[in-house]
């Protein structure tokens, strides 16, 4: 059996057509509103960057639409980063302060160190008109070193 007209499902309010025809474009509950066309879309990051580890830097795995996003790779980065906030709350610093060890913080100007001179390399090239094989070489070797510095732990 067809039923010719409005909705007959229970619950279906029969003028929700008619009140549709006539809201103004992009109320709330139309087709004009990105809302009522995914109500996730709100709680979706607005970044679609792949996410990464908050202690250790190593890229996270996709987890898909439900709860809520890791943070941590694993459970010891989990624990390193509680043992960090708790002895930063020890200790009065901030909680966004960078601790750093006398090696760590050579081993960092290291890396900086070598990010500037492989930066000279590709500008001191291409001044001196080097050719672009060259100076794609360069500028892959500027590209990794840099990749490597952007892990700080």
């Amino acid at each position: 059996m067809e039923l010719a007209g409005p909705s007959h499902h229970p619950g279906a309010n029969p003028d929700a057509a008619a009140d549709a025809a006539v809201a103004p474009f992009g109320a709330p509950g139309t087709e004009a509103d990105p809302a009522a066309a995914d109500p996730t879309a709100s709680r979706r990051p607005r970044r679609e960057e792949a996410r990464h580890c908050a202690w250790c830097g190593r890229p996270l795995p996709d987890q898909g639409r439900v709860g809520r996003p890791r943070r941590y790779c694993a459970q010891p980065c989990r624990q390193r980063a509680y043992e960090r906030r708790a002895a930063v709350q020890r200790g009065g610093l901030p909680e966004d302060a960078v601790v750093l060890s006398a090696a760590e913080l050579a081993d960092l100007q290291d890396r900086l160190f070598q990010l500037r001179c492989a930066a000279e390399d590709v500008a001191s090239a291409a001044a001196e008109g080097a050719d672009p094989a060259e100076l794609g070489e360069l500028a892959t070797g500027l590209a990794d070193t840099a990749r490597g510095l952007e892990r700080l732990r």
